[in-house]
């Protein structure tokens, strides 16, 4: 008698188009695949009663649920062959589909393509299924141009090209309307800024009135705005040629079909204001020691932080210095000191980078993007993970003043408001005022003057994580239960510990860290953005030691 080959079905489908109806396309792919199993039941084919389906979900991206699943069931050995419809429904990603294969393999999982008649059992079958995901690949490409072709051709004619509409303006039909309300708030906040010619005092005076930003409703039911304004979108509502009746594209200005609600002298009188202002972060790139985060930092009470910097001997140390401290002294201002500068500039640098490679993160703030643009965002965003982890300071600090709005510095935590619509270049979000925030818990040693600041998990003595370590714990414990046998399986296992099928089956997977990474977590020295929530989240891992820890963001 044949021995018994679970068969997991995955089907996709990139829109959610359609899917409410009682056959879909989901539906008409499983039942393809369905068939194709029961024509080898001989060979013992048997179809697990698991639905591995993702209904709106691009192929361009690894981040589906049901993928997930499937790939959470591979490990825990309840799948032995993987059939889809077509190879695209898999992935569109000729990398993605690299490191799948490369999982199948290491699990002994063959990969069937119904239509398309082969699998990666052999060698001819590997070929034809890359040359098949590399023309899948040109196509997604080819989108993308097209789109890309299609948003720059709208705007220069001076179309409204969606996102989020600035504050003072509502969308309708493809253009912005005026919501006077709003829009003589946003005159008088032009005004106010030309005789105050600061944006922090601005801040301080809106707050004092209690200016709230306008909030909105996405057609999802998720709210934004209702808050105070904050210094980033302060400087973004003074510098958007939104309000002068423009459309940007690509550095370029072009009228738009969009009625104006600041005058054209206003404009450049705000201009001309912002230039002079930014003018010392502009030159600080030629600076021999650099400050990468000038301009950006305030402390919690809206004061920025001026870099500054002290010799003792030879060694010259660079610190961030409140303004309180700077105009009052530290006498009227005792709780604003100074902050190292060097380990402030990590913190902030490997925060970023982390939030920018976690995918999750980003689709968050991409609803209802097309597929191609998506893709083309994600790798925009890891390019810029790059480049702040591997470039220049100067290019670094050009990287920083285009994605960040502000950094707020608590007692306890950092606040990094990140700008949306810088984080992509080739993706024209520019128009999107919504703002992501990093929260980057530290803690502060003071002595005398001086502020040190430590980031959890990054002390010298080490800060222990006891719920990592817990988890790595349990998972070394449950490994060893199913590899000596005392649990017949991860079934069994969730049943005697009381746990969820899954999440035994991601947990045992811990195991497999690299050794130098479980060391870390043992010795409180894992990177800050490393929790166990964010552990948990990274399962499947990658088999390889290096891959690992890029993914979790270790350095050797």
């Amino acid at each position: 008698m044949k021995a018994v080959l679970p068969c997991a079905i995955y089907t996709r489908k990139s829109s959610e188009e359609g899917l409410e109806q009682g056959f879909n396309s989901l539906d008409a792919q499983r039942e393809a695949c369905e068939a194709f199993v029961l024509s080898q039941k001989a060979l013992g084919w048997k179809v697990l009663p698991t639905a591995y389906d993702d209904g709106g979900y691009s192929g361009g991206t690894m981040v589906r649920p049901a993928l997930r699943q499937l790939l959470t069931d591979i490990a825990a050995g309840r799948v032995k062959i993987v059939v889809v419809y077509k190879v695209d429904r898999l992935t569109r990603s000729l990398a993605d589909f690299a490191k799948l294969v490369e999982l199948f393999d290491a699990q002994g999982i063959s990969f069937v393509s119904v239509t398309q008649q082969f699998n990666t059992t052999s060698s001819m079958g590997r070929l034809t299924l890359n040359v098949l995901l590399s023309f899948a690949q040109f196509e997604r490409e080819v989108t993308g141009e097209r789109i890309r072709d299609k948003i720059a051709a709208s705007k220069r004619k001076g179309m409204w090209m969606g996102g989020v509409p600035p504050a003072g303006y509502l969308a309708h039909e493809r253009t912005l309307v005026i919501e006077e309300s709003q829009a003589e708030r946003v005159r008088e906040i032009y005004r106010r800024y030309l005789t105050l010619r600061c944006v922090r005092r601005l801040k301080i005076e809106l707050d004092q009135l209690s200016w709230i930003s306008p909030e909105r409703v996405s057609l999802k039911g998720n709210t934004s705005g209702g808050k105070p304004f904050s210094r980033g979108h302060l400087y973004k509502m003074l510098s958007n040629p939104i309000y002068l009746g423009k459309i940007a594209h690509k550095g370029q200005l072009y009228p738009g079909n969009h009625p104006a609600i600041i005058d054209e002298a206003c404009w450049q009188a705000v201009q001309a204001l912002l230039a002079e202002n930014t003018q010392g972060t502009r030159n600080r790139v030629k600076a021999i020691n650099p400050s990468l985060l000038a301009g950006l930092l305030v402390d919690e009470s809206g004061n920025r932080l001026a870099p500054t910097h002290a010799r003792k001997g030879a060694r010259r140390y660079r610190y961030y210095v409140s303004q309180a401290v700077l105009t009052e002294g530290r006498e009227t201002a005792p709780e604003s000191l100074r902050w190292p500068a060097h380990p402030l500039e990590n913190a902030v640098l490997e925060a970023i980078v982390q939030w920018l490679r976690d995918e999750s993160n980003l689709m968050a703030f991409m609803e209802y993007r097309e597929a191609a643009e998506v893709v083309q965002c994600l790798r925009g965003a890891a390019s810029l993970a790059d480049k702040l982890g591997n470039a220049s300071t100067p290019d670094r600090i050009e990287v920083l003043k285009r994605i960040v709005a502000e950094i707020r510095v608590y007692g306890d935590r950092l606040e990094i408001a990140l700008k949306l619509g810088g984080l992509w270049s080739g993706a024209e979000m520019e128009e999107n005022d919504a703002v992501a925030t990093i929260t980057v818990p530290v803690a502060l040693k003071r002595g005398g003057m001086a502020v040190r600041l430590i980031v959890r998990g990054q002390t010298e003595a080490g800060q222990l994580d006891a719920k990592l370590i817990g988890l790595m714990a349990r998972a070394y414990d449950w490994f060893g239960r199913l590899r000596d046998g005392k649990s017949e399986s991860v079934h069994a296992l969730a049943k005697e510990v009381n746990f969820d099928n899954s999440y035994v089956a991601r947990v045992v997977q811990l195991a497999f860290l690299a050794p130098d990474i479980v060391e870390r977590i043992l010795e409180g020295r894992q990177p800050i953005t490393l929790n166990a929530a964010r552990l948990i989240r990274s399962v499947p891992l990658p088999f390889e030691w290096e891959a690992q820890r890029e993914l979790l963001g270790i350095r050797n």
